[in-house]
């Protein structure tokens, strides 16, 4: 991964995708502002499930950051479950959401997440006017998500005929893929693009998803700070950190 760091601006930000052959998008709080609609989806499952844990601490905005952003769902919820020091069944990965497993709680956030995203999905304008940016200099794009909604969301927020490759969640335990920290699923999208990692560029919001950037021998690793902190997704490995995506367009 190139070395360069910059605060965002326009020159720095060509800097940090020149040369480059493709773009690999995140979903969730890169293209599209669904990440709040997790959060809040998660929010929902969590109080919900602990008001029957009154022994441990209550739900806070930060357990999103530290133990669910951009992991894999199930991985969010056995992850938040320890960190409450809660063990639960693994139960099938059908699970009923009315079950109180690992599976049955993930299955119940993605239901509450789907009726939140029912009625539609507005992008970032300053997503797609990258994105827009980027194929008109014919570099490939594809979107790299651990949700197992991706194909849904971009269909919602009219920009599924953008990505001819799209690896999510789905598509990552088809494949025995590891999730985001590990890098596998960005380099899984390389490949399908027929593209060294060297000459992809890594955009993320999320920690654990600029950790996977870094952690692969890609081109450069672009963080957008949805909320994360900008330092915070320096720390984690982020080439550079802008606010918008249009602040990459010369």
């Amino acid at each position: 991964m190139s070395d360069t760091t910059a605060t965002g601006h326009a020159a720095g930000g060509l800097s940090a995708w020149a040369g480059a052959s493709a773009i690999l998008f995140d979903l969730d709080g890169v293209l599209t502002p669904t990440a709040t609609v997790h959060e809040r989806a998660w929010q929902e499952l969590f109080e919900g499930f602990l008001a029957s844990q009154p022994q441990v601490a209550g739900y806070s905005e930060s357990d999103y950051f530290d133990h669910i952003d951009g992991k894999p769902r199930f991985d969010g919820v056995r992850d938040f479950l320890a960190s409450r020091g809660i063990v639960l069944p693994e139960g099938p990965t059908d699970d009923d959401p009315a079950n109180t497993t690992v599976q049955g709680l993930g299955n119940r956030k993605n239901r509450i997440f789907n009726d939140i995203v029912s009625t539609g999905v507005e992008p970032f304008e300053g997503s797609v006017r990258f994105l827009d940016a980027v194929l008109q200099r014919g570099l490939k794009v594809a979107v790299v998500s651990s949700s197992r909604n991706a194909p849904a969301v971009l269909a919602a927020a009219g920009l599924a005929d953008r990505f001819p490759v799209v690896v999510d969640g789905v598509v990552a335990a088809s494949e025995g893929l590891p999730g985001k920290p590990n890098p596998a699923t960005y380099e899984y999208a390389a490949r399908l693009l027929d593209l060294p990692s060297e000459e992809c560029v890594v955009v993320e919001d999320a920690v654990s998803g600029v950790q996977a950037g870094e952690a692969g021998s890609f081109h450069s690793v672009i963080g957008v700070d949805r909320g994360a902190g900008r330092q915070t997704l320096l720390d984690a490995g982020a080439t550079l950190v802008v606010n918008d995506l249009k602040e990459l367009i010369p």
